[in-house]
């Protein structure tokens, strides 16, 4: 510890020292060789005194920068140069100002910085409690949802065990198909898992680089029709290219989850629709279905993964930890996610929002 504050208070040292330097050289050439007007030497000076007040810490750097800044102004920038001289009436208010104005520069630059650490330490908190409220719903959504799964498998899986020869041909292939179903369903949930545990890792980031929005909801549908078939849904995206910074696989992820639940969970009578949206500050992803609807009741926690005691685990399976990682994924990519009923059905809708600047801003 004692290593570290001495590491710490000889670089600021190092900085009060340097920029004192810095700026009593560029005052030097400004002042003998350009104008020899004091106003620009007190100007820069108090230019340089925030600086170090601002790149040091606490105020003492601050403080020591203000007064040596004072006494080179008497000593190389007040006739006569290059000495002391306290000999002028009006030098002990000159005196009092600058210093008064040099100090109060410096407290404002060091407060302004203390208040950016503070700030900074308070959004870590809340980065911190979020990711912590983000598990404990993730873990309620798994606990939620893969006890049927599981329940499921051990059922069917004991069943043909105890009873071989009991069963017909017929029904030992429902209950082998049964526990396909429900393993290609937990495998896909840990594929969920997988993927919203990597962007909340500290070391991890949004594999972002730009795509194809129209390939990236191709790759979707296709890999949802390899475990759906028979799905029915209708694509509309904009007849322009767009070019978009994504992490495509995350993306992928949660249209695919937004449209399993669609085919699984709304009984939809139409094709269910996939809409992609180009507005001038976002890009709107619309997932609809024709089909029985949200529970209105359900609507302020569909994305925590929560729901009463009094819902079925079956109604839901998949629900609560799906649209939690949809949640989660699109929050990363600083969009928003919401959810509605309509006058035939449901609507998921999910907003990114277009870089304002950069590569990727």
């Amino acid at each position: 510890m004692k290593k570290e504050n001495f590491k710490r208070i000889l670089y600021d040292l190092t900085i009060t020292i340097g920029l004192l330097a810095l700026t009593t050289g560029l005052t030097f050439v400004l002042f003998f060789h350009v104008s020899d007007n004091s106003a620009n030497t007190a100007l820069l000076y108090l230019i340089g005194i925030t600086t170090i007040a601002y790149c040091t810490n606490g105020y003492l750097f601050g403080t020591f920068a203000s007064v040596c800044g004072v006494f080179c102004i008497n000593y190389i920038f007040t006739h006569p140069y290059f000495s002391i001289d306290f000999s002028s009436p009006d030098y002990p208010t000159v005196f009092i100002c600058m210093q008064t104005l040099f100090l109060a520069a410096s407290t404002a630059a060091s407060y302004i910085r203390q208040q950016a650490k503070v700030l900074s330490a308070r959004e870590k908190q809340l980065m911190e409690a979020e990711k912590e409220k983000l598990r404990a719903n993730l873990l309620r959504a798994v606990s939620h949802d893969l006890r049927t799964p599981l329940t499921s498998i051990m059922g069917a899986s004991a069943s043909l065990e105890e009873n071989w020869e009991n069963y017909e041909t017929r029904e030992r292939l429902e209950l082998i198909h049964n526990i396909h179903d429900d393993a290609d369903w937990l495998l896909n949930m840990v594929e969920n898992i997988l993927s919203v545990t990597r962007i909340q890792t500290k070391d991890s980031r949004l594999n972002l680089s730009i795509e194809v929005l129209d390939e990236v909801v191709a790759e979707s549908v296709t890999r949802l029709k390899k475990r759906f078939p028979d799905a029915e849904i209708e694509v509309t995206v904009p007849v322009e290219i767009i070019l978009f910074p994504m992490d495509a696989k995350l993306i992928e992820q949660v249209l695919i989850n937004l449209m399993e639940n669609a085919l699984t969970h709304a009984h939809s009578e139409q094709p269910i629709q996939l809409i992609v949206e180009n507005k001038p500050d976002d890009i709107y992803f619309r997932v609809i279905d024709y089909g029985i609807g949200l529970n209105e009741a359900h609507l302020d926690h569909i994305f925590d993964g929560t729901y009463p005691e009094t819902v079925s685990s079956d109604v839901h399976k998949g629900m609560g930890i799906g649209l939690s990682i949809c949640h989660s994924i699109i929050t990363a990519h600083r969009g928003t996610i919401s959810a509605k009923n309509h006058e035939n059905g449901a609507e998921f809708l999910f907003i990114l929002p277009k870089p304002k600047e950069g590569p990727y801003a």
